[in-house]
């Protein structure tokens, strides 16, 4: 019998992207992983805690991680040495076709009896294609995978069907589709943890620290996240993650699960003994109401280390000194969309700019370290000219309130998909949208293109892909410029973010050139461009350093961490008995 029972695989977003000559864009250049987008979900985590917690071993492989890190690395081969009960794969972001479904592919060539287990968002949505397909074998769908998946683990295990498994869909021995329903739906998340100590018990079981890791760059900027909340309050129109499709597609019909305030509290500083970097809190405090984080900031309040804090819509000014005075070290976002009231609402967003402006206002004198402050290219109603008058909004906030430098703006496309289940793909003539792939097979073969402008699966009734791309760059160069003149960046930094943006126009216009050949000349002409492809794909609108917070020198507490592992080698040592 093997003795892991289940390995967690993160694919890169193409999995051969070693090979391709693509031109990414900016899709990735305000989220911490690269355009591979090699961090794995949270849930990762969570499954794999509570997995372990009911005495089940589990492994975190992050293939796309080890690929970036090492040329030489042969996932293929790693794929093949491992043997477990089940393999599971996320498909949680859409972006994740094409890789998540070749490595499907490779983990059924080498271990054809071995089962191989979806979920995710986008596996939810997508259940019925997946499971027409030979190498998936299960979907755990909905928000909330981790008693699901335990539940399917023991009938894999026992070797029984899951026709008692909410949640879960599969192949049946006939070959076709049954799906259970999506009822596990739980009104808390306080039967999950996440506080990283799996991934250190992890690293220090299998003595692989790359296969763990988040992301790229985590090991010099160890981000973490405390999660508040599955689910939203919002409706923003293209979000895979918004109201309206946690209850059309995921079975949250009663709103949002949250985490206790207490034990959010909890995780912000048990996270903390072990690691030190920001903590980003996931979802608006105040989605729960005003009690709630009331709550939260009392029972957090003192913590002094670096904490990222979000707003969805505008804040009073006593509301923000509450978070200032728990929190004294915090940063606050906020995603403002556009400049311009009439397409924020389009959006679904409903605040105007007296109220956001007036939070601006109000952050800033509560004294919060820093204030990040976000805007989308590729909304309803949203014209190119719209676009740069957004950029222009940016120099007026940073005229009236980026003197002392807490303030950053920063503006990126809706790229590479509008989310399947959100309300615009699902309803986009009500919001102006026009589709070029639907199915799962399109969006895994669009991730190929040569080109983010043909990645794209949408364009608008006010916007063609070309003016989406076009104004991307042209305000990614006008926003970089306003941040040198006020500071935000140095000249060095500001002028070879230009250049970036200039060589990744000219290689979009290249491309354009090549897509036009027979299509016997267009691959060995892209092949040559690969080099100068690979270049511009970091950081093209602006620097991805830039949405960092300083970090100390020493940024993980080893001899606390070795404790963790000790002690949680024990607690699983128990469970694995209790179990047996």
């Amino acid at each position: 019998m093997s003795s892991l029972d289940l390995v967690l695989l993160h694919a890169p977003s193409v999995y051969d992207f070693r090979r391709e000559s693509i031109l990414y864009g900016p899709v990735s250049d305000l989220v911490p992983s690269t355009p591979v987008f090699e961090m794995y979900p949270i849930g990762f985590t969570t499954m794999a805690e509570h997995l372990e917690r009911h005495g089940r071993r589990v492994r975190i492989v992050n293939l796309a991680l080890r690929m970036l890190r090492d040329p030489s690395f042969d996932a293929e081969a790693m794929i093949a040495r491992l043997h477990p009960a089940a393999f599971g794969i996320d498909l949680h972001w859409l972006p994740h076709a094409h890789g998540a479904l070749a490595v499907a592919e490779l983990v059924k060539r080498h271990h054809p009896e071995t089962p191989v287990i979806f979920g995710g968002f986008s596996s939810t949505y997508y259940y019925e294609e997946l499971l027409g397909l030979p190498y998936v074998d299960y979907v755990v769908r909905g928000d909330s995978a981790e008693e699901p998946l335990r539940l399917l683990l023991e009938c894999i295990l026992a070797g029984r069907g899951p026709e008692e498994v909410p949640n879960v869909a599969w192949r049946g021995a006939d070959g076709t589709v049954r799906a259970n329903p999506i009822s596990y739906v739980p009104e808390t998340i306080d039967h999950v943890a996440l506080d990283y100590r799996f991934v250190v018990r992890s690293v220090a079981t299998y003595r692989d620290l790359l296969s763990t890791v988040p992301f790229h760059n985590w090991l010099d900027y160890p981000i973490t996240a405390a999660l508040s909340v599955r689910g939203c309050t919002q409706n923003c129109a293209t979000c895979g993650g918004s109201a309206y499709t946690f209850r059309n597609t995921f079975g949250r019909l009663g709103g949002p699960a949250f985490r206790s305030p207490e034990r959010l509290a909890e995780d912000v500083r048990n996270v903390a003994r072990f690691i030190n970097g920001p903590i980003f809190i996931l979802g608006d405090l105040r989605q729960a109401g005003e009690d709630y984080a009331r709550r939260f900031l009392s029972a957090v309040h003192g913590y002094s280390g670096p904490v990222i804090v979000e707003l969805f819509r505008p804040a009073t000014a006593d509301y923000l000194r509450q978070v200032k005075e728990a929190l004294p070290n915090y940063t606050l976002e906020v995603s403002l969309e556009s400049h311009d009231p009439h397409v924020r609402r389009a959006f679904g967003k409903g605040y105007d700019n007296g109220a956001i402006e007036a939070t601006l206002q109000a952050a800033l004198d509560s004294g919060c370290k820093r204030l990040d402050v976000f805007f989308m290219i590729g909304l309803p109603e949203q014209t190119y000219d719209s676009v740069l008058a957004t950029v222009d909004y940016c120099g007026e906030l940073l005229e009236r309130y980026g003197g002392d430098g807490r303030l950053f703006p920063f503006i990126s496309p809706l790229a590479p998909f509008v989310d399947p289940g959100s309300a615009a793909f699902e309803e986009p003539e009500r919001y102006g949208y026009r589709f070029f792939y639907r199915s799962l097979a399109e969006h895994r073969a669009a991730l190929l293109q040569p080109s983010w402008k043909y990645v794209l699966n949408y364009e608008t009734r006010w916007m063609m892909r070309d003016e989406i791309v076009a104004s991307s760059y042209e305000a990614g160069l006008r926003l970089n410029r306003l941040k040198a003149r006020h500071g935000l960046v140095g000249a060095e930094q500001a002028a070879a973010t230009e250049a970036r943006i200039k060589a990744a126009v000219a290689l979009s216009e290249q491309i354009d050139q090549i897509m036009t050949m027979p299509e016997s000349e267009q691959q060995a002409r892209l092949r040559e461009l690969k080099p100068l492809v690979d270049q511009a794909n970091m950081s093209t609108v602006c620097d991805k350093r830039e949405l960092e917070l300083p970090v100390g020198l020493i940024k993980l507490n080893v001899p606390r961490a070795a404790w963790f592992f000790l002690s949680g080698e024990v607690r699983r040592w128990l469970a694995r008995r209790r179990v047996a």
